[in-house]
């Protein structure tokens, strides 16, 4: 660490100097600005700082969340009122705020991008971290001085986990919210809304309910890319997770509806479709049948899912997130090696490097059946980027166990890792444990993590230089309009000169000339044809060609 970095008055001063190892390259410095017990900040070198936000903005919400912002339908008529949606945490979240804004623009909301301007503000909330919490209870804080100062007009909204973890106590907590709903109701928002008008209460949505087709269409937070959820909750009971109690059991949806919602975006223009779920390869397994071939498999599985939806016409790239190692099989390696439209992308959380902490996690799996699931994707696809999330300072982790997740990052090779310190959760067991981690030995972890998996990142992306990579335009580049950005198949974003507006949308090939740890540069080579969609049968016989080849 930067000895100027350390140069405040605190007094941890001393112990945090005895804890970084000192010597340490200017590489391995901490990657964020670190708050350790007392009110001044590490703030980091310029070269530093400029990687951890190329890290940030790459993160789906960010660290203050993100706002929905939207042109409003033009086909619905208006009933003069405005929603805000100010969504945190992760993709999930990200796809039920789309959902809630389909839901208010089919009765008549437009969108409004300024929260003073909204009749219903909406907090989409994650529980995960402690941190996301605490910056909700703070903006509700505002927003409730505002409301007594309109006298009730406005309509306060918490959505999402946080909403489903502490329900009754929130709106005690916060009398001014009318509104608290789990994120299995985020297609039943117009009518939770009502039940606020007709009786002029506060509602609280929380129970467990089937979760219904939905008849709204998304509003889609780009015209691009989609999320498609195709499994909702989570069965895993694992020791430090919230998941489970915040959004239910696992609810797999139909294949046929998960196919109609993807030709519909394939006909409206989008590219890329993310299928969704919190634990996506248990897909099926709510579902009932058994496979007619004996293998003792469920009927409907996630491979099953992706050879039925990958031909969809329009649709040019389909990824998948969040996967379990305990559900990844051999065979759905070798369908994502097989059909075209599988991007060479796969998000495997593993948490811990240690086989102790990994049982005290009930994680159901060993860091040896990790590698051995990476080693398996590299073998039917070598060039694949493996990203995965870490967690450092759990109950009880030692110096030892803290250093066999470095080893594991190092012998993996991950493209990107999202860490995180400990944070024990409310109604998860890791929480009540007596062998606590204490927070000066986490952040010191998750410093030194933080620089191995920048290192490790930024070897990985060497592997691109000089090539010519395929690159879907998003758009003009923020930062420099005279660049356009979009993502490879490897889904790193990728910036090169060129007209973002007029390429956007398009496929284009980009020989890659820089390349830093989470993002790359380059040079436009040409714009791509669209591939030509195959029939459904035809593109039936070529799996099954397929899937004979690796059976042989």
């Amino acid at each position: 660490m930067h000895a100027e970095a350390m140069a405040h008055l605190c007094p941890h001063r001393r112990v945090l100097q005895q804890s970084i190892r000192p010597g340490a390259c200017p590489h391995r410095q901490p990657l964020h600005r670190l708050s350790v017990r007392c009110r001044a900040t590490i703030e980091l070198p310029p070269d530093l700082q400029a990687v951890v936000n190329e890290l940030e903005e790459s993160k789906y919400c960010g660290g203050e969340g993100t706002v929905l912002v939207r042109e409003a339908p033009v086909d619905v008529p208006k009933n003069g009122k405005r929603y805000h949606i100010h969504t945190f945490g992760c993709q999930m979240n990200l796809a039920d705020s789309e959902r809630m804004a389909g839901v208010l623009e089919s009765v008549g909301y437009e969108c409004s991008e300024d929260p003073a301007k909204a009749d219903v503000l909406i907090y989409n909330t994650c529980s995960i971290r402690e941190k996301a919490e605490v910056k909700v209870y703070s903006a509700l804080g505002k927003q409730a001085k505002r409301k007594r100062d309109r006298m009730g007009d406005l309509k306060i909204v918490v959505a999402g986990c946080v909403a489903q973890q502490e329900g009754q106590q929130l709106l005690r907590r916060v009398p001014e919210v009318d509104l608290v709903m789990g994120p299995q109701f985020a297609n039943k928002l117009d009518e939770l809304l009502e039940r606020v008008d007709s009786q002029g209460t506060q509602v609280c949505a929380t129970d467990h309910i089937e979760i219904s087709e939905d008849i709204t269409v998304p509003r889609r937070d780009s015209s691009l890319t989609a999320w498609v959820n195709v499994i909702y909750g989570c069965n895993e009971k694992c020791t430090y997770c919230v998941v489970p109690y915040t959004r239910g059991q696992e609810q797999s949806r139909r294949q046929e509806d998960i196919r109609r919602e993807m030709l519909a975006l394939g006909e409206a223009g989008y590219k890329e479709v993310t299928l969704l779920g919190q634990n996506v390869d248990a897909y099926g397994r709510d579902l009932p049948g058994m496979a007619a071939d004996g293998s003792g498999r469920r009927q409907h599985t996630f491979t099953d899912l992706l050879r039925y939806v990958h031909d969809v016409p329009g649709i040019e790239r389909i990824r998948f997130a969040t996967s379990h190692p305990r559900y990844f099989t051999d065979r759905l390696v070798r369908a994502c090696a097989e059909l075209p439209k599988l991007c060479e992308f796969f998000h495997i959380p593993f948490q811990s490097g240690d086989d102790n902490i990994l049982r005290e996690m009930a994680r159901g799996y060993t860091a040896a059946r990790y590698r051995s699931i990476i080693d398996n994707i590299r073998r039917y696809m070598p060039d694949a980027s493996i990203s995965g999330d870490a967690i450092v300072g759990f109950p009880g982790e030692t110096e030892e166990q803290y250093l066999a997740t470095e080893r594991l990052v190092r012998e993996v090779g991950f493209d990107r890792v999202n860490t995180a310190a400990y944070s024990p959760r409310p109604n998860t067991p890791a929480a009540d444990w007596d062998n606590q981690v204490a927070d000066l030995i986490k952040a010191d972890r998750l410093n030194r993590l933080n620089a191995v998996v920048t290192d490790v990142a930024t070897q990985r992306s060497q592997r691109f230089l000089g090539r010519t990579l395929e690159v879907l335009v998003e758009g003009v580049n923020p930062r420099k309009s005279s660049q356009a950005f979009g993502r490879i198949r490897h889904n790193k974003l990728v910036y090169f000169d060129g007209d973002g507006e007029v390429l956007r949308g398009q496929l284009v090939n980009v020989k890659i000339d820089q390349c830093n740890p989470y993002s790359l540069y380059g040079d436009m080579v040409e714009v791509l044809r669209p591939r030509a969609p195959l029939p459904h049968s035809v593109a039936a016989d070529t799996v099954r060609d397929g899937m004979l080849a690796a059976a042989l």
